[in-house]
């Protein structure tokens, strides 16, 4: 190979010379963005279709597509079970880190391992963070209208309310629970094994009768419930504390039932989990180039004078949105407080619920 030494060269060759080292560096970060060209993107959604977390995933993915270098197609395919630790198993230890495949979780992500939950196979300090389209998610306790419970009294005097739920260790039954707890409700059922919309229609047929759940979304699936008086609200869970959705702001928050600082801490911790709302993630050694472009597409997305319409229209409520080094970090702030986790673990398990 023949080499050259610049500095007999004419001067305007030189020139051209350094210009071809200089840009070098810039064509393999070319080459880095127009890795995507051509691609497909699968998204891995933690969970079944009809459901929040597809609809603030749908709200995401054409921003996505617009972000991308190289406009890469995006699918979605869905993976149920454990409220979405079975898909981060799949993501952990499945799926090739090639920068195309993307988990698209809820907040089971990080409830999992860190109160030692069966199905959590994985380090949550070694999966790869590239944001979440929401933090924090206020929740909404009600039960079937023609029961009659118009008041916390007439809660209590009732036995056996049946509370409608996903999967053991999801936030909505993690959510019932802890309505069921601190308001000491007498032998309380949780029937799980439901998507979002199957929940509706089992209460609906008189199959459940209760059901903690987004505020938001039911705002905007059930409208005509709100209307017609068709169901009782009793209390609201505010994720991040003090955010009501408006139509529940006159509910009181399910802090106060709590009667000890561990409640309280309980509570805390529940908004802590929620917080980081809507994660996606990259496996375990994704390459940093291509972790940074999906990193940035997601921040472009986030900040597209579009995306809060579009995810409100599908969601109820505007996003707060988390970059992935704000979520990294979010992740690594959890707490951890060993007697709170034991109570926790309890509230979030199968076993029956504990005495207060």
């Amino acid at each position: 190979m023949k080499t050259y030494n610049t500095s007999v060269l004419p001067a305007f060759v030189q020139v051209v010379a350094i210009g071809l080292f200089v840009s070098l560096p810039a064509g393999k970060a070319f080459s880095q963005a127009d890795f995507y060209k051509g691609k497909t993107i699968k998204i891995i959604r933690g969970g079944g279709p009809g459901g929040s977390g597809e609809f603030q995933t749908r709200a995401l993915v054409k921003f996505l597509e617009k972000y991308i270098p190289g406009k890469p197609t995006l699918m979605v395919e869905f993976v149920e079970g454990a409220a979405g630790r079975k898909a981060t198993n799949v993501i952990y230890s499945s799926s090739r880190p090639d920068g195309l495949t993307i988990g698209s979780i809820g907040a089971g992500l990080v409830v999992g391992p860190i109160l030692g939950l069966p199905g959590s196979n994985y380090d949550l300090d070694k999966l790869i963070y590239l944001g979440s389209t929401d933090t924090g998610d206020p929740y909404v306790f009600y039960t079937k209208g023609d029961l009659g419970l118009d008041s916390i009294a007439r809660l209590r005097a009732t036995s056996g309310l049946r509370f409608g739920a996903h999967a053991v260790g999801h936030p909505v039954y993690v959510t019932a629970r802890f309505v069921a707890y601190l308001l000491n409700l007498k032998d309380p059922k949780f029937v799980t094994g439901f998507t979002g919309p199957e929940i509706y229609i089992a209460l609906q047929r008189g199959e459940i009768d209760a059901h903690a759940t987004g505020a938001a979304r039911f705002v905007i699936e059930n409208p005509e419930w709100i209307e017609k008086k068709l169901v009782h609200f009793h209390a609201t869970y505010t994720v991040p504390k003090g955010r009501h959705h408006p139509k529940f702001a006159h509910l009181p928050d399910l802090d106060s039932f709590a009667k000890s600082g561990t409640e309280r801490k309980l509570l805390d911790m529940f908004r802590a989990f929620q917080y980081p709302r809507w994660p996606y993630i990259f496996p375990p050694g994704t390459p940093k180039e291509r972790v940074q472009i999906i990193r940035d597409a997601m921040r472009k997305a986030f900040s597209d004078p579009e995306f809060p319409g579009e995810f409100k229209k599908l969601m109820g409520d505007e996003p707060a949105p988390l970059g992935g080094e704000d979520l990294e970090r979010a992740i690594k702030e959890l707490p951890r407080d060993k007697e709170v986790v034991q109570l926790y673990q309890k509230l979030a398990g199968a076993d029956p619920l504990p005495a207060r």
